[in-house]
C-alpha cells in the first residue's frame, strides 16, 4: 500500500525555463540598469543637494528656475551618485524617493543577471503581493519625498557635505 501525498504537498516535476529570448531580456534589463548605476557613479553628487544632471549635459531645472521650487525630480541624479558611493544617508536626504528607486535598479540589476544566468522565471515572485499593496504605497512616498525635497529646499537645508 503505497501513500501517495497529497498534491499541495508535491513539488513540482518540471521546472520551468525562459527560452533564450526571455534571458535577452532579463540580460537587457540587468545591463541597462548596470548603466544607470555606472552613470550614477561617474556623476560628482552636488553638494547644494540639485544640479548634479547637468555634468551630463543636461539643461537647468526649469520648473525651479521659474517657480523657486524643485520639481518632483530634483536631486535624484544627486541622489543615485551618492546612492552608488554607498553614502545611503545622503542620497535618503537629498531625495528620498531616489534612494528607493536606487535600490530597485540595484535589485533589478542582480534579479536580471539571475534570471539571464539561470532561466528561471521572476513572474511567480513578482505576483506574491499584488500591485495594489506596493504601487500606492510607492506613489504616496514619492509625493512625501517630493514634499521633503521641497522644504528642505526652500528652508536652506538643502545637500550634503
Amino acid at each position: 500500500m503505497d501513500e501517495v501525498a497529497p498534491s499541495i504537498y508535491a513539488r513540482p516535476t518540471a521546472r520551468e525555463e525562459l527560452t533564450w529570448k526571455g534571458r535577452a531580456i532579463a540580460l537587457t534589463v540587468g545591463m541597462a540598469c548596470l548603466g544607470v548605476l555606472f552613470v550614477a557613479a561617474r556623476v560628482n553628487p552636488s553638494h547644494s543637494g540639485v544640479g548634479s544632471h547637468r555634468q551630463l549635459g543636461l539643461q537647468d531645472c526649469q520648473f525651479e528656475s521659474r517657480t523657486g521650487l524643485p520639481c518632483p525630480t530634483c536631486g535624484m541624479t544627486t541622489s543615485f551618485a551618492h546612492f552608488v558611493r554607498g553614502q545611503v544617508g545622503a542620497s535618503l536626504w537629498v531625495q528620498p524617493m531616489a534612494t528607493v528607486l536606487a535600490l530597485m535598479t540595484t535589485m533589478a540589476f542582480w534579479g536580471g543577471i539571475y534570471i539571464a544566468i539561470s532561466g528561471r522565471p521572476a513572474h511567480r515572485l513578482l505576483n506574491l503581493v499584488p500591485a495594489k499593496y506596493y504601487l500606492w504605497p510607492l506613489l504616496v512616498f514619492g509625493v512625501l519625498a517630493w514634499a521633503w525635497k521641497m522644504w528642505i529646499h526652500t528652508t536652506g537645508r538643502d545637500g550634503w557635505g
